[in-house]
């Protein structure tokens, strides 16, 4: 079995190597930034899919912050966002007792991680004019539109939210929660979704005691979520008797000091990793350029496995631990994504790219929308899940269950509507934005579920996570395998449930990893503790005679023996 998968990486890292080191077609590299699909009612995305970087920053001699040599980038993986939309509208579209005789359409932007862009592409939306040309407070379309969902980044979604506040535009955020977003005096029409994550450092320190690791490192990013979990995560770990090796704090800029940042990294063997997939994207890929095969990362994220042709078997986040929340896995979406082609959906600017970079299709000579010499059973669900992954991710059931919350509030309104009688015109709904807010604030925030399908969100707890492991040896792999689960609500002591034996741990370790400072101090040693350093880092000195102790017994396994003892 090992032996296929390698030969199966290894012809795949071939085919990769020549599609980027050879002659690519121009079709490739050419994008635009949206795409459109009809509707009565259209929804606006915002998702990050494609971006430009500059190799050598070869600055444009008239137009500012624009370099002639971009290169343009796709994170594929973040293409399930937009099947998620396509999927959650063509449910609703076809469902007779939900918005009947209306359809969903929706707005595709892409979001490029600068401000100029962002604004650019949300006034786009707002006026729908195209070409940049901007007539505020004027649809040229004259189209129906309900709200915008917007992420995965915070920082994107306050960027496009101070702008649709102006015209009282409802926009749902699907990136992790963020307490800065909830400040209504500031995004009073911006509403999350994601779970708070108020338990996650209980669940991460609950599993570093599990294993008796008293030494560990922690990356987060240098900004107001990094410094509350930070002060979170000191608290825990104080109580639990476990100190911090160092505490890493990245910013967008974190390559200016790329030397530093690495100094002391090889002090311990296990470093958490928190924060959100954008901000930690440099972190990620550096992490995996240096590999570092000895540490066990423990992250919040799902990182984005990068697909690029080398020709190394190992893998630095092999091993590596993440909590997620559990979201109940929806197997209509994967029979969906078996449905998806080229053809199916013409409008798609990015299947294309898609079908051309991995089944080898080609681009027409006069259209780069059409294929040919294509496989007849090409299908998204043959790629390896460290491309493309078919199960929905978090973001993904977010998106979808965003959806539904609209439909659900403008089915209500719709309701209303008819029993007051009012003037409609051919598209058979006429209305503002801002009178779909209160519907939809009901359907976000009530916890009255109608619906179990459309509102299942509501089943998932902050308190409530999965850990999964990273299986990626050989490199390629790319599974992630669920081992154990944490609940904050569950009694004392069995608030943690591993499956220890199914853990593969970093190639370097035979065994369960070891991460201390000191080693514990034997019978007949008492710990001195070395000034200026943490109360883990110590030395063992003979005891006096008076002081001869046959134990062995750190805070930490006191606290591990304790809950033994509860548990039986």
């Amino acid at each position: 079995m090992i032996s296929w998968i390698f030969i199966f990486r290894l012809l795949q890292i071939s085919n990769f190597f020549s599609a980027f080191s050879y002659n690519i077609s121009t079709c490739y590299y050419k994008i635009s930034e949206e795409f459109h699909r009809e509707g009565d009612v259209a929804i606006g995305a915002f998702f990050p899919l494609h971006t430009f970087y500059s190799l050598k920053k070869m600055q444009h001699s008239t137009i500012p912050y624009y370099y002639l040599d971009n290169v343009i980038q796709y994170n594929f993986k973040n293409y399930q966002y937009i099947l998620a939309l396509q999927f959650a509208i063509e449910e609703i579209n076809g469902n007779p007792n939900l918005l009947p005789n209306i359809s969903l359409g929706f707005d595709f932007y892409n979001v490029r991680f600068t401000g100029k862009y962002i604004h650019s592409n949300t006034f786009n939306w707002l006026t729908a004019l195209g070409d940049r040309n901007y007539i505020p407070n004027y649809n040229c379309k004259k189209r129906n539109f309900t709200a915008a969902l917007t992420g995965t980044s915070w920082i994107t979604s306050a960027q496009i939210g101070t702008l649709l506040q102006l015209f009282k535009f409802p926009q749902i955020s699907f990136g992790p929660y963020d307490l800065l977003l909830s400040d209504r005096g500031q995004y009073p029409y911006l509403y999350q979704m994601a779970p708070k994550d108020t338990s996650l450092p209980l669940a991460i320190v609950s599993l570093i005691v599990h294993f008796r690791w008293s030494w560990v490192g922690l990356i987060l990013p240098d900004d107001h979520k990094g410094n509350k979990i930070l002060s979170n995560f000191r608290e825990e770990m104080e109580r639990n008797g476990i100190c911090l090796a160092f505490v890493k704090m990245t910013s967008e800029t974190w390559t200016s000091y790329v030397a530093k940042f690495w100094e002391n990294m090889h002090e311990t063997n296990v470093t958490i990793i928190y924060g959100e997939n954008d901000s930690l994207e440099g972190i990620i890929r550096n992490i995996e350029q240096r590999l570092l095969t000895w540490n066990v990362w423990i992250m919040n994220i799902e990182h984005h496995v990068i697909d690029r042709a080398d020709y190394f078997m190992l893998d630095s986040f092999h091993g590596s631990l993440i909590f997620k929340h559990n979201y109940r896995e929806n197997f209509e979406f994967t029979k969906f994504i078996q449905t998806v082609n080229p053809n199916k959906y013409p409008e798609d600017i990015y299947l294309p790219k898609l079908w051309y970079l991995f089944f080898k299709c080609s681009f027409s000579d006069t259209n780069c929308h059409v294929l040919e010499n294509c496989q007849t059973n090409a299908s998204l669900d043959v790629f390896p899940r460290h491309i493309f992954d078919v199960a929905m991710n978090a973001e993904s059931t977010i998106i979808y269950n965003a959806v539904y919350a609209v439909a659900h509030s403008l089915h209500e309104m719709r309701l209303q509507q008819l029993q007051m009688q009012p003037y409609e015109n051919h598209h058979g709904m006429v209305f503002f934005p801002w009178q779909v807010i209160t519907f939809l604030l009901y359907f976000i925030v009530s916890t009255l579920v109608k619906d179990k399908r459309s509102l299942d969100w509501r089943q998932i707890r902050d308190t409530e996570y999965d850990i999964l492991n990273i299986w990626n040896l050989p490199k390629g792999l790319g599974l992630k395998v669920k081992i154990g689960s944490f609940s904050a609500n569950a009694p004392q002591g069995q608030q943690l449930s591993l499956s220890e034996q199914m853990i593969q741990w970093p190639a370097i370790f035979s065994e369960i990893p070891q991460s201390v400072c000191s080693e514990s101090c034997g019978p007949g040693f008492r710990k001195v503790t070395l000034e200026g350093k943490a109360i883990c880092c110590y030395k063992c000195t003979p005891c006096a005679d008076n002081e001869i102790s046959n134990e062995t017994v750190t805070k930490l396994a006191r606290n591990t023996l304790e809950r033994e003892r509860e548990k039986k």
